[in-house]
């Protein structure tokens, strides 16, 4: 059997810095706390948790007085960093470039009075900090039907979560504009809503469907590894099932099952953005091992 790693999978850059950023304050002699799981993988949470990296939310703010909490690759909203002040909490920002620069296009159109929709997942990370600078005004929607809850009488931008898929997005993107313009054709005489759709979604996420599609294709089999509380990961392994329907999701080697492999000549094994190389070569080794090559006499 064949098994080959996804030479276009694993941590995008914004989660290598975050990470590199992570280990070089664990170096020295001070704890390091993390604010939320540095990235969704429990198992390279755990391996930086065994290098002293702990995990703390916010309502423990007031008892890190003194201590270094890291802000992990999501970003966080602006009363973080007022909370952060207010108990002398040391910031170790290891906030994406990429998450950062949809944070301040949002605050410049939301301090020019427009209605900021964003494209993403409500509890996510990443979409609290952005809601976060609308002073949590922005509409989150999730879905094409959601889009009702948009206020189509209101200048209106829309964004997105850096890790949504991208044919949703201009789906939506699509639809809103068609209704803004509906709606003023029977309201007003001469007069337009002011719409804008902003593709905030990474270049680096997005431009993984292709590679990794053919990727799959190419496969009898394809083994992607993730964490399960992974936006990316849950998108690209709906890219990957698209394509070969015999994939399966695992977050670790133990949860690999023989059945899978019956009649398998080859195995892929790929990864979100947040899945360490290796973990990857850790799947791959144990698939190996389940199938080793019969030793010629």
């Amino acid at each position: 059997m064949n098994v080959e790693i996804d030479p276009s999978a694993g941590f995008c850059w914004g989660v290598v810095r975050t990470i590199d950023i992570a280990e070089e304050q664990l170096s020295g002699d001070d704890k390091l706390y993390s604010l939320g799981s540095i990235i969704h993988n429990p198992m390279e949470v755990e391996r930086l948790a065994k290098s002293g990296l702990e995990v703390v939310s916010r309502t423990d703010m007031e008892r890190l007085r003194g201590q270094r909490v890291l802000i992990r690759a999501h970003g966080e909203p602006p009363s973080t960093y007022r909370l952060a002040q207010q108990y002398g909490v040391i910031l170790v920002d290891a906030t994406c470039p990429v998450v950062t620069k949809v944070q301040e296009r949002i605050r410049k159109f939301y301090d020019q009075g427009y209605q900021i929709v964003i494209f993403g997942k409500k509890d996510h990370a990443e979409v609290i900090g952005l809601v976060g600078h609308t002073n949590n005004e922005a509409v989150v929607i999730k879905s094409v039907d959601e889009i009702a809850n948009v206020d189509l009488r209101r200048k209106t931008v829309l964004f997105s979560q850096t890790t949504m898929d991208k044919q949703t997005f201009y789906e939506i993107a699509r639809i809103l504009k068609e209704r803004t313009g509906e709606f003023v054709v029977g309201t007003f005489e001469e007069s337009a809503i002011d719409f804008h759709a902003k593709d905030t979604i990474c270049g680096q996420v997005s431009g993984r469907d292709k590679k990794l599609r053919e990727f799959a294709a190419r496969q009898d089999l394809v083994v992607f590894v993730a964490g399960r509380n992974s936006s990316n990961g849950k998108v690209l392994f709906a890219v990957c099932r698209e394509a070969n329907p015999r994939s399966y999701l695992v977050e670790s080697e133990q949860e690999l099952q023989r059945e899978w492999f019956e009649g398998a000549g080859s195995v892929g094994v790929s990864g979100a953005t947040s899945t360490p190389q290796w973990l990857m070569e850790r799947v791959k080794q144990a698939v190996e091992q389940m199938f080793p090559v019969p030793v010629e006499a």
